[in-house]
């Protein structure tokens, strides 16, 4: 069943569940194909509304042991065992060493590319979904670092061509990086965004990378693009970019939700 929810509705009822390094979903270098922008309906969007002590549950009993035994994610996970030795912040007391742990197998990448495209295209088959606990635990993460829906305006660079048009709904489908920077130029310029979200989450030092401005986004979250500009332009530092979509968040929607809990 799929679940929208407004933001007024999302904002009421979302609980959490108890420069750069910005990583992206499309490979970096140049390419002539087109991407278009969507709502990306394969996506493992669960949102674990309504469920999150259950799979909470789950995870420690059957999802992370299972997923251990994975080598590439267990060296991933052993790898981030001192960057999750932070002490949270008083406002993020509910994060958990585990939360912790997730993000920093994030932000360390090396597994990241396996995880997002796995995020990115395996709703249709979530059975064969091999990244419970990363997926819950990042997302629980989020809804902790962001528990009163605050709405931050980042941006995000590309190499990578996407289409889409003002007034459309789309969603990214994935985790997705974006920075309180406007100009990281080292991450592109043929694709730029500006966006308004209210779901995602500031990383604060929780991240590998203790000196970024990361900005998290979920794979549930929509957004209506509301600018769509072209052609020679003065937009601060993304002047150099060929397109700009400005994103405004518009909410939620999720397939998915609990169905790791309740297949």
């Amino acid at each position: 069943m799929l679940i929208f929810l407004p933001l007024c509705l999302f904002f009421g009822l979302m609980l959490p569940a108890d420069f750069m390094a910005i990583r992206f979903n499309f490979p970096q270098q140049k390419t002539d194909q087109n991407f278009p922008l969507n709502m990306v309906e394969d996506s493992v969007d669960d949102m674990y509304f309504g469920c999150s002590q259950k799979m909470t549950e789950k995870v420690k009993a059957v999802y992370f042991v299972e997923e251990m035994k994975s080598k590439a994610f267990a060296d991933a996970w052993n790898k981030a065992l001192e960057c999750a030795k932070k002490k949270p912040m008083v406002e993020d007391r509910a994060l958990t060493k585990d939360h912790m742990q997730a993000i920093c197998v994030y932000t360390a990448n090396d597994i990241y590319s396996t995880f997002n495209g796995a995020v990115r295209t395996q709703g249709g088959d979530y059975s064969a979904f091999k990244f419970h606990s990363l997926h819950y635990l990042l997302t629980s993460a989020i809804q902790i670092l962001n528990s009163n829906n605050h709405c931050h305006t980042t941006y995000r660079r590309t190499s990578v061509k996407f289409t889409g048009q003002e007034n459309q709904t789309i969603r990214f489908g994935s985790f997705a990086s974006s920075s309180f920077y406007e100009g990281l130029t080292d991450f592109g310029n043929e694709t730029c965004f500006k966006i308004k979200t209210c779901s995602g989450a500031f990383l604060k030092n929780y991240s590998t990378f203790d000196d970024e401005a990361e900005v998290l986004i979920p794979p549930y979250e929509t957004f209506r693009i509301t600018k769509n500009i072209t052609g020679p332009r003065k937009y601060g530092e993304l002047k150099d970019c060929k397109v700009v979509y400005e994103l405004e968040s518009a909410g939620s929607a999720s397939r998915l939700n609990c169905k790791a809990v309740y297949p």
